[in-house]
């Protein structure tokens, strides 16, 4: 890391100007740069660096929304520019310094993926790279991009193509090749394409009306043009702005929640159950979107829900996503947590790769890695049956995740329910709403489908007593 890039974070992380209306405002190309930098030099998330660094630089309305696009464009880019980059520079993109690499990006992404001119584009990050990096390379910098603006991105990818159908797929959607195979595993190769070019849009913003607390129609009234969703039945999709500036939100009577972690909540509350209906448990609580719905629809019901978080500043979040409502959150570790045969209804949502949600977290897909995967596999096995365990012969059990891939969803739910004690039931309830969204016996959701994370989704009922 350069010295210009540690003397960066140092001022950032100082104490804000005594009177900011003297405060100089930084270019957006420069915030971007900066974000940019925190997530590949210090593994920062792009959605909470970003944020800060344009409250604190004055950045607003068009300069933030470059901003922004910059940022995220370029980091859910990073593998295809990268390689686009070594071919103009004729050597292995590691070989030069992180900060030069991610404006050498940040040039690529706005020739190759923006409707900005080519010498504007070169212009503003040859002077980035003098300011921000070093002038000894800013020759580099100008010869390499201006080979990147010779060629489109569609030329680019085109030279750089093997042959080999999911890398050259992955190249030009860029997606690391194993996420691409595990798509296409449960996609099909028809179906891969479109998949992959949906993981890089960019996604509205879905709130969630608590039942009981605001109606879906006084919400979307509220949110001034918000639709109304789709398949939800309490989902609106934010038009533009600050979500946390819509008043039901900051309140309580709303929040932030993809419609489709919305859906497979719904469907566990909806799932035909006889017998008694008052104990319900999320075994897996945090942050607390599913607990604030569930626990507002076990409202309506005179249910109760113990919500289960091992991190206690996780559970403190549900505490908060959950006030008002008949919930009770307990820290703690959900495979040991409770008394068998006691919950009528019991969500598993389970933790996981995250592969379902890569449209909102730029950054991820070059974090993962396959064996992130393996790792998951024996916990999430574990935390299933432990929600059996919990449950009563009879109650239903759901088991979610974020992630379409088959070794965390499917194959978990099998090799559970080889142990016995459990049978599937079908989400009848999701999936006549939601048109293809039935995967087997199973729900999976996706993004290019039907406009959510791809989550998953298997319902089971205790059939025995173990």
């Amino acid at each position: 890391m350069s010295d210009n890039s540690n003397r960066r974070r140092s001022s950032r992380s100082g104490p804000r100007a005594a009177d900011e209306r003297d405060r100089p405002k930084v270019n957006p190309r420069r915030v971007a740069f900066d974000a940019i930098n925190a997530v590949t030099a210090d593994n920062a998330y792009a959605n909470l660096v970003l944020p800060r660094m344009l409250a604190e630089t004055d950045n607003t309305g068009r300069d933030a929304a470059l901003a922004t696009e910059l940022t995220y464009g370029t980091l859910r880019s990073l593998g295809t520019l990268e390689a686009i980059l070594a071919a103009a520079s004729g050597r292995e993109i590691r070989q030069l310094q992180q900060d030069l690499v991610d404006a050498l990006c940040l040039g690529a992404y706005q020739l190759l993926y923006m409707r900005i001119p080519a010498h504007a584009a070169v212009a503003t990050t040859v002077s980035l790279v003098k300011a921000a990096v070093s002038p000894r390379v800013s020759g580099l910098a100008n010869a390499v991009l201006r080979k990147v603006a010779a060629k489109d991105l569609e030329e680019w990818t085109a030279e750089l193509a093997t042959g080999d159908r999911l890398h050259d797929l992955s190249l030009r959607y860029a997606h690391p090749q194993w996420i691409s195979a595990e798509f296409e595993a449960v996609l099909g190769a028809d179906e891969l394409p479109p998949a992959l070019a949906a993981d890089n849009v960019a996604p509205p913003v879905h709130l969630c009306a608590k039942p009981g607390r605001i109606t879906k129609g006084d919400l979307s009234r509220e949110t001034r043009g918000g639709e109304h969703g789709q398949w939800s039945p309490y989902a609106v999709y934010l038009p533009s702005g600050d979500p946390g500036r819509v008043r039901a939100v900051a309140t309580g009577l709303a929040h932030v929640q993809d419609e489709g972690s919305q859906l497979v909540a719904v469907q566990l509350a909806e799932a035909p159950l006889e017998g008694p209906d008052r104990s319900w448990v999320d075994l897996c609580a945090g942050p607390g979107g599913k607990t604030g719905l569930l626990g507002a629809i076990a409202a309506q019901r005179d249910a109760t829900l113990d919500a289960v978080e091992i991190q206690s500043h996780r559970a403190e979040l549900v505490a908060k996503a959950s006030r008002g409502l008949p919930v009770t959150v307990h820290t703690g570790d959900g495979r040991t947590y409770g008394k068998a045969r006691s919950a009528d209804r019991v969500l598993v949502d389970a933790p996981c790769s995250g592969l379902g949600a890569l449209r909102r977290r730029p950054e991820a897909r070059w974090r993962k890695q396959r064996s992130d995967i393996d790792d998951l596999v024996p916990l999430q096995r574990e935390l299933l049956a432990s929600g059996l365990r919990l449950a009563r012969p009879g109650g239903i059990v759901a088991y979610v995740t974020c992630s379409p891939v088959g070794a965390e969803t499917s194959e978990v739910v099998e090799s559970v329910l080889a142990a016995g004690g459990a049978e599937l039931v079908r989400p009848d309830w999701l999936t006549k709403r939601v048109p293809g969204s039935e995967r087997g016996d199973f729900v999976q959701l996706w993004p290019h489908r039907h406009g959510t994370d791809a989550m998953f989704l298997a319902l089971l009922r205790k059939t025995g007593n173990r």
